[in-house]
């Protein structure tokens, strides 16, 4: 599609309300990367049609997506993490000052490091990926084990930027961890025992859930 048809889906998208519009504003003069507008606002129509009861989010940042997909419905309980300790604090912060701290449950620490104890949490109706982008494939791996067998897991910024597709603008970084995200697309769509499709919404959205083969066929393939 045309550039101005993705404007035009965009200027129909509601202005953010309290707090998020203050947490955006935040976000933005620090230079912390939260989700886009557009692509928050699809993942909380994925949450109201999914319904899910548990979500296990990786990669908290200053709580600016736990707390949209909390308001969603206030039965919705979140387990997040998240390793730098200045966006932890910061994420405490919002969760007490917006009174979410009975959904949210925000541990700081590295994903896999304290994998055991996130997955004992479970089992997640939904997770939501959203941290460091070279490791999507094994928080994939490692997280997806503890899921009921109607989950969806959801992986942002898998088209990053456009690089993913076209990295010829990109900086010699950006190019190779575009490469890491391609490679881990390439593997998501092939993986057996899954269904994904990749939307070009906000950064990239991709959408997993299981597919109805058998258990025994659903195996990762390195």
């Amino acid at each position: 599609m045309k550039d101005h048809v993705f404007g035009y889906v965009a200027s129909l998208i509601k202005p953010s309300d309290f707090p998020f519009d203050l947490i955006e504003q935040k976000a933005k003069l620090q230079n912390v990367p939260i989700m886009e507008r557009d692509g928050i606002a699809f993942l909380k129509q994925l949450i109201r049609l999914k319904a899910p009861k548990r979500i296990l989010e990786i990669g908290a940042a200053i709580g600016y997506s736990s707390l949209q997909m909390a308001s969603v419905n206030e039965t919705i309980h979140i387990v997040t993490v998240e390793r730098d300790r200045a966006r932890y604090d910061e994420a405490v912060e919002h969760i007490k000052a917006y009174d979410k701290h009975h959904q949210i449950e925000l541990l700081l620490g590295d994903a896999f490091d304290i994998a055991e104890e996130l997955n004992s949490k479970g089992p997640y109706d939904m997770i939501f990926i959203d941290a460091a982008k070279g490791q999507y494939q094994r928080f994939f791996e490692t997280f997806t084990q503890h899921i009921q067998s109607d989950a969806v897991i959801i992986t942002d910024n898998v088209l990053f930027k456009g690089y993913v597709s076209d990295a010829q603008e990109a900086s010699k970084r950006l190019a190779k961890l575009s490469q890491k995200i391609d490679k881990y697309n390439q593997w998501l769509s092939s993986l057996p025992g899954y269904e994904t499709i990749i939307v070009p919404i906000g950064d990239g959205v991709a959408i997993t859930t299981q597919s109805d083969q058998p258990n025994e066929e659903k195996e990762f393939s390195k």
